[in-house]
């Protein structure tokens, strides 16, 4: 028997807690995970709702993974179609998850129980799920969540947790529903009019380069923006032909525009395999338009596309790419094309001996998307 994380939004939290608590979901793209790990019968999630940063149960599988389309907890298009069936140990009214940041949480589990408490190097444990956690942590967690729900200690909502939980649903086309975020009016003017601090310029510009060398080591050709070349030069030395000067593409003006300007591509042929924007705590918003401006242009094309940005600004990127803007794009929302990938987790890739045997879907294992 192992554990896994099993990562909820308040939303699917609250879904789950009114439903029969048999099935539990995931993404497809979690298929090659699930299969190597061999999670089946016996196995314990522990789950874990994001954005409120609280562990409200403890679901123990009982089958095999399989696929099933249909609609869960939304009416249509719902993402979560791996699926196991699952007994709940334990579940817990949101009100009554145990928040992370406890002294009984925090103290005691090994990745942080050494970190300050506004610390959020912590957060790429929370990143995907399912992904296998220490024993050690689930089993303390696991006598902590049965306790609780015992006790019932009520854990009240802080003004910052009901922000977070503010989202709302729109219909699209009279048929599908999304949800979107709308931010709070004193965000509007932080996130492109603050000015840039040289270390995170620097950050970013290293995180380019690392893309560009796994990209490389991965067989790929390699874009990069005229302006950063000089910056991710200055790490990243490509063999002959791999950076490219030149795009391969006989698109119209406006388009190519677009693309020359995105962080890092990684191309194969005449074909856009994936696309990155680095973003650091201030860019975030104009890298998501570029990437939407890519969908919209290129509406046919099918385009991996990643926002890489700090851990601590996780939350702030799937805010603004679940903004209602976002949503009603002709290849379907943003929040459902476009992932969240952390500087950790491509600097941990870039360590990976074995990249020139993989392929670009490696990546697929970093990659989260928002869990609206």
């Amino acid at each position: 028997m192992n554990y896994f994380i099993d990562l909820f939004s308040p939303e699917t939290a609250r879904a789950f807690e009114q439903s029969k608590q048999d099935v539990s979901g995931f993404r497809i793209s979690r298929k090659t995970y699930i299969e190597n790990q061999k999670i089946g019968p016996g196995d314990k999630f522990i789950c874990y709702v994001t954005r409120l940063q609280r562990f409200v149960g403890i679901l123990e599988a009982e089958s095999k993974h399989f696929i099933d389309e249909t609609p869960l907890f939304t009416k249509e298009n719902d993402p979560f179609i791996l699926r196991f069936k699952v007994k709940p140990l334990v579940w817990l009214p949101l009100e009554k998850a145990i928040p992370v940041h406890g002294d009984s949480i925090w103290n005691n589990l090994s990745f942080t129980k050494n970190l300050a408490k506004d610390s959020n190097r912590w957060t790429w444990m929370v990143f995907s799920s399912p992904r296998a956690w220490p024993k050690a942590d689930c089993e303390f967690l696991e006598k902590a969540l049965i306790e609780q729900s015992q006790k019932l200690v009520e854990y009240k909502f802080t003004e910052d947790d009901e922000k977070k939980m503010k989202t709302q649903k729109i219909r699209l086309s009279g048929k599908k529903e999304v949800s979107v975020s709308v931010p709070d009016d004193e965000e509007e003017t932080t996130i492109e009019e603050q000015e840039e601090a040289p270390s995170e310029r620097r950050e970013s510009i290293k995180v380019q380069a690392k893309l560009a060398e796994i990209g490389e080591k991965l067989g790929l050709k390699i874009w990069l923006p005229r302006n950063d070349r000089t910056g991710v030069l200055e790490t990243w030395k490509p063999k002959e032909n791999v950076l490219l000067e030149d795009l391969p593409f006989s698109f119209d003006d406006v388009t190519l525009r677009t693309i020359k300007n995105i962080d890092v591509l990684w191309i194969q042929g005449r074909t856009i395999v994936r696309a990155f924007e680095v973003e650091d705590t201030t860019s975030i918003y104009s890298g998501i338009l570029r990437m939407a401006d890519l969908l919209s242009l290129l509406p046919n094309i099918e385009i991996k596309i990643h926002i890489v940005a700090p851990d601590n600004r996780r939350n702030e990127v799937f805010k603004q790419i679940s903004r209602p803007i976002f949503a009603v794009m002709e290849k379907g929302p943003l929040s459902e094309l476009c992932s969240y990938i952390s500087y950790d987790s491509v600097y941990e890739l870039s360590k990976e001996k074995r990249l020139e045997n993989m392929k670009d879907t490696i990546v697929d294992e970093l990659a989260e998307f928002s869990e609206e």
